[in-house]
C-alpha cells in the first residue's frame, strides 16, 4: 500500500507536469531570418555617417528623407515599423548591446553556413566552416520536429539562398525546402504564378528576389497550412557585401513589411491565430563603420558576432526590448524553438539550453 504521505508529493508533480503542458498554446511556429542585418540599424536605425557618404549611399537625400529622424526611437521605427510599432509592444526583442543586452553566435566562422547551422541545430560545428554545398550532417530542430506526432509532412522551409537544400539536408531530413529558383510543381494557381515569375524576373543579386521568395511562402501557407515555416531572406547581406547601404536600408524595409503581410495572414486565419509564435533574427552581424568594415563579417572582424532576436506570440510575455545585462547565444535559438512547441530537442550532438527569458512556463 502507497502511504498517503507518499502519494501526495506524486499528485502534485503531477499535477504541476499536467498544468504546464496545458499552458503550452504555440501551436505553429514562423521562423524568419535576415541574413547579415546589423544590430546597429535594428535598434538605431539608419546610420547618419553611411547616409552621408556618397560612395555607400548614392541617393543620400532621397535615402535620408526616406529613414531619418533626429530621435533614435523614432528613426528605427521608420527602418522597422512592424518589428518595433508591433513586435516591441507585443512580445520581446534582445540585442541592444548600449543597453546591455548582448546576443551572440557561438561559432567562431562568423558567416552564414555556420551561422545557419547553429541557429538550426545549436551545434556551433567546426566541421561546418565554408560556404559550400556540403550536406550538413547534424540534426536540425526542423526535422527533429517533423518527426513528432502531428507534424509530420508539416514543417517546411523557403529561402532566397540556394545552399539552405544542403544546411536543412532536405534529403536526409524530409523537411521540403524550396530555395532560389526551384520549381514550385503544386496544383494551385497563385504558385503556379510565382513560379513564372521567378523564372523570367532579372536577378540583381544572382539569386530570385526576396520578394519571390516570401510570395511563395505566403501562398503556400495560405494553402497547405505547415505547422513550422522558416522563411530565410538574403538582400540585406548582399546588398551590404556591394556597399549599397540604401539598398540595404530599402531591403530590410521592405523584409519588415513582408513580415508584417506575414502576420496579418497569419492573424487572419482561424488554423493560426492566437496559436503562433513568430521567432526573427539573423545568422551573423557585420562590421563597424571603420574603412569599409560595414560591409563585411567573418573571422577578421569580430563585431560580426554580435547578433539580435526578437520573438512575439501566445506564449511569450510581452516585455519589450530587453534593457537589463544579459548574455544570449545563437545555439539556444533551435531548443528554444521546440519548447515553444512543448518539445525538448535532445539530438545525439551538444545543443544550447533553451533561451530562460523566452521559455514556456
Amino acid at each position: 500500500m502507497i502511504r498517503k504521505t507518499t502519494l501526495l508529493p506524486i499528485l502534485v508533480a503531477l499535477c504541476i507536469s499536467i498544468t504546464s503542458f496545458a499552458q503550452v498554446k504555440t501551436e505553429n511556429v514562423i521562423i524568419v531570418t535576415l541574413d547579415g542585418m546589423r544590430w546597429q540599424e535594428v535598434f538605431g536605425g539608419a546610420d547618419s555617417a553611411l547616409l552621408k557618404n556618397k560612395k555607400y549611399t548614392k541617393d543620400s537625400i532621397g535615402t535620408r528623407n526616406k529613414f531619418w529622424l533626429d530621435d533614435v526611437v523614432e528613426r528605427r521605427k521608420k527602418l522597422f515599423p512592424f518589428l518595433w510599432n508591433i513586435v516591441a509592444n507585443n512580445g520581446q526583442i534582445h540585442g541592444n548591446r548600449k543597453v546591455g543586452s548582448k546576443v551572440n553566435v557561438a561559432n567562431k566562422y562568423l558567416f552564414s553556413y555556420p551561422g545557419y547551422n547553429e541557429i538550426l541545430t545549436g551545434y556551433p560545428d567546426t566541421a561546418i566552416n565554408s560556404n559550400n554545398k556540403v550536406l550538413n550532417n547534424n540534426i536540425n530542430v526542423l526535422e527533429f520536429i517533423n518527426q513528432q506526432k502531428n507534424y509530420a509532412g508539416k514543417v517546411v522551409a523557403f529561402s532566397t539562398w540556394d545552399v539552405f537544400p544542403y544546411i536543412i539536408n532536405k534529403w536526409r531530413s524530409g523537411i521540403y525546402v524550396n530555395a532560389d529558383t526551384d520549381t514550385l510543381r503544386f496544383n494551385n494557381k497563385n504558385l503556379q504564378l510565382i513560379n513564372d515569375m521567378q523564372l523570367l524576373t532579372a536577378k540583381p543579386i544572382d539569386v530570385r528576389p526576396d520578394l519571390l521568395t516570401y510570395f511563395a511562402a505566403r501562398e503556400y501557407l495560405k494553402a497547405y497550412q505547415p505547422k513550422v515555416l522558416y522563411l530565410a531572406f538574403d538582400e540585406t547581406d548582399d546588398f551590404a557585401h556591394e556597399g549599397e547601404y540604401d539598398q540595404y536600408l530599402k531591403s530590410a524595409h521592405a523584409q519588415d513589411a513582408m513580415i508584417k503581410d506575414l502576420w496579418n495572414t497569419i492573424e487572419t486565419n482561424p488554423y493560426y491565430k492566437n496559436k503562433t509564435t513568430l521567432l526573427i533574427t539573423c545568422d551573423h552581424g557585420r562590421g563597424d563603420y571603420i574603412k569599409d568594415n560595414w560591409r563585411h563579417h567573418g573571422q577578421a572582424f569580430p563585431e560580426s558576432g554580435q547578433t539580435w532576436f526578437a520573438i512575439m506570440g501566445p506564449n511569450i510575455k510581452a516585455t519589450g526590448e530587453a534593457t537589463a545585462e544579459e548574455q544570449i547565444y545563437q545555439n539556444q535559438y533551435a531548443a528554444t524553438i521546440a519548447n515553444l512547441l512543448g518539445l525538448h530537442f535532445l539530438p545525439n550532438h551538444p545543443v544550447g539550453q533553451p533561451i530562460q527569458a523566452v521559455l514556456v512556463k
